[in-house]
């Protein structure tokens, strides 16, 4: 994941009605402007995923929001309810680095060649990162383009510490006009795990088109509703993230700016998500991949029946995962969480969780997250040593999308007991 690209006025841009406290009430689809609305499933009230104290300060009142999933039936958009204040949600000590996850780092040095394969690239080329975070995204672009990252937390600097120019600030009219001032239009604009975080998404892109050459091309990465649903993916329901895309309608969306999707395709990051090329009508060919997957969408995305069979889906995983749970701390068993992204907190807060079911929850050394409780819980954050020091009986993968590379990892570090994989269906391996 990289970082938000927000702008800070939260009422420009969403057709909302205020909610108490620092939130707004989606009362129209962010994307069509459509007061036809139909709840699909709530999460109950959330804490944001990435305000973490430190572990030992003492419990105080915490801010939570509601969690409702909406479809709009004209753009077929899923998307959240509620829209919480950006420097709430993305303070400015945010937690996350994309350079700890090797899906990440795998997921983008396979971008950077193949945008290299599609595009071409050559030297005077700007390609720009919105959201950019510690940079990893980019460093697969320094040898073959010159690069730019925007991003308005303290990350940044990680960034221009590798050496990879960043500007820290939000991806706002006023950077772009200061970008194409000093650094000419792009041949590339991305926008990986971002796009479904920003509160005004139609002025966002009138402001990457505004950045991108003639020829340029705009690549965005989001977690994918598609296997959201298939694979009952509840946990990555947080208030980061605004929006849901499926192919339906981010093309529908693409379209009203100008664009036109040329080629998609599907990749592992975040538990499935979709990279997806869009470019100025004609410039580039259509890839036959776009049709077969908007034809294989139809029926899982815009039949609303199929959305609500998804809410009961939901439920049952809950249910099945507290029983399992239930019957371990019959038997005085400890289990300790593995890894804290943010959809952990989700799943945590969603089953009510707290240190007496779940001991701690450990991290891999270097995380910012070690030291912190996970929100709306006093459930510590402790380093990865401690699950083998301490051998608990059970291990709860919170990272349970990428079960096949944590377990054998796990393993061979000495871990003993065994494994809970959370979703879709609640199981107990060795």
């Amino acid at each position: 994941m990289t970082s938000p690209i927000y702008n800070l006025k939260m009422t420009k841009g969403l057709k909302s009605v205020f909610g108490t406290g620092n939130s707004l009430v989606i009362a129209e689809c962010q994307i069509c402007g459509s007061s036809n609305l139909k709840s699909i499933l709530f999460l109950g009230y959330l804490p944001p995923v990435n305000q973490l104290h430190p572990i030992g300060a003492k419990p105080k009142e915490q801010p939570s929001y509601p969690a409702q999933l909406l479809y709009c039936s004209k753009c077929h958009l899923v998307q959240l309810g509620l829209a919480v204040d950006p420097q709430i949600i993305f303070p400015k000590e945010y937690p996350y680095t994309s350079g700890t996850t090797k899906v990440l780092r795998d997921n983008f040095a396979d971008l950077g060649k193949e945008v290299r394969k599609l595009i071409g690239l050559k030297p005077d080329d700007l390609v720009v990162d919105i959201g950019s975070n510690d940079g990893t995204l980019l460093s697969n672009f320094v040898q073959h383009a010159k690069v730019l990252g925007i991003t308005p937390e303290n990350i940044g600097k990680l960034a221009i510490a590798k050496g990879i120019p960043t500007v820290l600030d939000y991806f706002r009219i006023e950077v772009v006009e200061q970008v194409k001032k000093e650094y000419g239009k792009a041949k590339i604009v991305t926008a990986a795990n971002v796009f479904a975080h920003i509160e005004n998404v139609n002025e966002v892109l009138d402001n990457i088109i505004s950045l991108l050459r003639s020829d340029g091309v705009f690549i965005s990465e989001s977690h994918y509703l598609y296997p959201l649903i298939k694979t009952v993916q509840y946990d990555t329901i947080y208030h980061e993230h605004l929006r849901y895309y499926s192919l339906i309608s981010l093309k529908y969306l693409l379209k009203r700016h100008g664009l036109e999707i040329f080629h998609i395709k599907q990749i592992p990051s975040h538990g499935g998500s979709i990279r997806v090329y869009a470019a100025r009508l004609g410039i580039y060919k259509k890839d036959k991949s776009v049709s077969e997957m908007l034809q294989k969408e139809k029926e899982a995305v815009t039949n609303i029946s199929n959305l609500l069979k998804f809410k009961d889906k939901v439920v049952l995983s809950k249910l099945g995962l507290q029983k399992i749970l239930l019957d371990i701390k019959k038997k005085k068993k400890r289990i300790f969480g593995v890894s804290a992204p943010s959809r952990a907190s989700t799943l945590i807060n969603y089953l009510r969780l707290d240190q007496d079911i779940l001991d701690c929850v450990v991290e891999i050394k270097g995380s910012y997250k070690i030291g912190k409780y996970i929100p709306g819980t006093l459930i510590p954050i402790l380093d990865e040593q401690e699950l083998f020091n301490k051998q608990p009986d059970y291990a709860l993968l919170l990272s349970w999308h990428i079960a096949e590379e944590l377990i054998p990892k796990l393993k061979s570090k000495g871990f003993k007991g065994k494994f809970i994989i959370p979703l879709p269906k609640p199981r107990i391996v060795r």
